[in-house]
């Protein structure tokens, strides 16, 4: 087995026991007319779920949050895994003008997602 597989077994391993809610859980649209009920596949929606970003062909945990002063605003560092491969980024999660979209903000990149309505039981 080789270290990535090995670093990404690992990682999934412990993701339920590191894990926990944030206040940005939810299902969000990539695009206006993405589908809500499919997830981490391009163009469709994302998930942050019990601490976990699930993202297109990736999900990362949200790690050792901290709040940014003077803002709706939390620093996380991702522990992320995906296509093979294991890596450690910041990103910060904000939340949007007041409509339920959050901003998720990575070195070099913005993404703005709007909130998918709450599934009907």
């Amino acid at each position: 087995m080789t270290y990535a597989l090995k670093a990404s077994a690992f990682l999934l391993a412990a993701l339920p026991l590191a894990a926990g809610a944030t206040p940005y859980d939810g299902t969000y649209r990539q695009a206006a007319n993405a589908e809500c009920g499919l997830v981490g596949v391009d163009g469709a929606s994302i998930k942050i779920d019990d601490g976990i970003f699930y993202g297109v062909g990736m999900q990362c945990l949200m790690a050792r949050p901290v709040n940014v002063v003077d803002m709706d605003a939390t620093l996380y560092t991702m522990e992320c895994s995906g296509g093979g491969d294991v890596w450690s980024e910041r990103a910060m999660v904000m939340d949007g003008p007041g409509d339920g979209s959050i901003f998720v903000i990575w070195n070099g990149y913005v993404f703005r997602y709007s909130r998918c309505p709450d599934p009907v039981e």
